[in-house]
């Protein structure tokens, strides 16, 4: 079962109501395919059946509901999920959902937290990189990372397109090209400040793009000048390693093979970033894996084992 877990969806109400708020849209702003109109969905089914891929697990991308207002964010993010189950809803074979939260609002995120796993039946939840400005391992959130660790929930991560609130990337155009794998990497370095994944070992989380610049610092994470706290309760690269990893490369095989080498193949989940990469290139979000030069078990746990086992699809 080939599990797409890195692919948005923006329904036409909530893109309008996000409009409505105030959010910053450039991002979704004229991407192709990636609507709720029959013909959109009917596309992407297709380039899904052209590659191989039975399900999309479809999430927000960087248009989360993140508003200082909670009753803007609670709307956004009760709009966002229930057009996601509805469509779920429609091709339970051939999609699943993560939920959203109306963070900062860490009441209001427990509440839908318990709504989407239980009510929707959502198969975890998407986080940004960050919050805003803040960190998402803001201490605040700690009740949030709590909750999730007890229902033992994957986590899917996304830049939020803020490049790092830095003008030499922002102010050059730079923000996704290099600015979103530069958030990635920035997460998983908060993490390992926190100490989350050490103290709350049962969420999953996935990064996207082989986890941003993280497989060529594997090694520079565990020098002792960098600024963590002291002591951590284990070595950065061992954290590192609780955490999976979608494929999202633009197909270059040698970062997929790096990856492999210093996360294991099993923490490799396909991802295509859809409607980012669309037709061919959705077909060689899956071909680059196959044509890797990786060995075929490794191939086959990237393409068709991990996500089914992570997602507890199994089960389902």
């Amino acid at each position: 079962m080939r599990i797409d877990v890195h692919a948005h969806y923006y329904p036409e109400k909530y893109i309008d109501l996000m409009g409505r708020l105030g959010a910053e849209l450039s991002q979704v702003v004229g991407s192709q395919l990636a609507g709720s109109g029959q013909p959109e969905i009917d596309a992407r089914l297709e380039m899904m059946d052209r590659a191989g891929v039975t399900m999309q697990v479809l999430s927000v991308s960087a248009t989360h509901p993140y508003f200082s207002k909670e009753k803007d964010a609670v709307d956004g993010a009760h709009l966002a999920n229930d057009q996601y189950a509805e469509l779920v809803a429609r091709y339970p074979r051939r999609f699943a959902s993560f939920a959203t939260l109306p963070l900062p609002h860490v009441d209001a995120a427990l509440a839908e937290i318990a709504r989407a796993l239980d009510q929707l039946k959502m198969v975890g939840i998407t986080l940004g990189t960050s919050v805003g400005t803040r960190s998402t391992f803001d201490p605040t959130f700690e009740p949030m990372y709590a909750e999730l660790n007890r229902r033992e929930a994957v986590v899917f991560i996304h830049p939020a397109g803020l490049g790092l609130c830095s003008p030499l990337l922002n102010d050059y155009g730079l923000t996704w090209t290099i600015g979103a794998p530069f958030e990635d990497t920035m997460f998983v370095l908060h993490a390992i400040r926190s100490q989350i994944p050490v103290r709350f070992p049962k969420i999953k989380f996935v990064i996207p793009h082989l986890g941003g610049a993280l497989p060529m610092l594997f090694n520079r994470i565990n020098m002792p000048r960098v600024g963590y706290p002291s002591p951590l309760a284990e070595m950065p690269n061992v954290t590192v390693r609780r955490m999976w990893y979608d494929t999202v490369a633009q197909g270059n095989k040698a970062a997929l093979r790096c990856a492999c080498e210093l996360f294991g193949s099993e923490h490799l989940v396909h991802g295509s970033d859809y409607p980012y990469q669309l037709r061919d290139a959705y077909q060689n979000s899956v071909t680059y894996v196959e044509q890797s030069g990786l060995p075929a078990e490794d191939v086959a746990r990237i393409l068709d084992q991990n996500a089914l086992k992570l997602l507890a699809l199994e089960e389902k």
